[in-house]
């Protein structure tokens, strides 16, 4: 079979190759029933799922013909590198790296560096939109996982607050 469209065929076998490992990874936990379900059920669920999303793109690719093959182009460096180093930062800020003297500096701090630092990776900055944004996701992000789930983390920085 010849593949058709180059972008669908790898992208399908990414997700097929996430999909797998997600559900290979699930079966170390209980999975337990529909009714009652253990830790491994959802990231069984969601694997085999992606997988048979992977399968459908991949499979979709060798059979639907498309205008130039849709080509593989370049690597994408600069938004590889900056989302990378965004979340990157954000799970420093976040938790803190004591073994390099750095605190936790909390949620709020850790979305506004991870919004304006993941910005960069576009061609175009408005630093007022990124503003924006950041302050509704961290409100946002607030809202849902501090008040609403209470999950204990730093919200601020520990000298700001004692």
């Amino acid at each position: 079979m010849k593949i058709k469209s180059q972008k669908d065929f790898f992208s399908g076998l990414m997700f097929m190759g996430v999909g797998i490992a997600f559900a290979w990874g699930s079966t170390e936990y209980s999975m337990g029933s529909g009714a009652r379900m253990g830790p491994g059920y959802f990231p069984m669920v969601l694997g085999a799922l992606l997988a048979l999303i992977g399968t459908a793109i991949a499979f979709k690719a060798l059979v639907v013909q498309t205008l130039d093959g849709d080509k593989i182009g370049a690597w994408a460096w600069r938004p590889l590198c900056f989302i990378l180093a965004a979340n990157l930062v954000f799970g420093i800020l976040l938790a803190g790296l004591p073994s390099l003297g750095i605190p936790a500096m909390g949620l709020i701090v850790a979305i506004y560096a991870l919004t304006f630092i993941s910005s960069l990776a576009g061609t175009e900055f408005n630093a007022k939109g990124v503003f924006v944004l950041a302050t509704i996701l961290a409100v946002a992000s607030y809202l849902a996982f501090v008040w609403a789930l209470k999950l204990q983390f730093p919200v601020w920085p520990s000298f700001i607050v004692g």
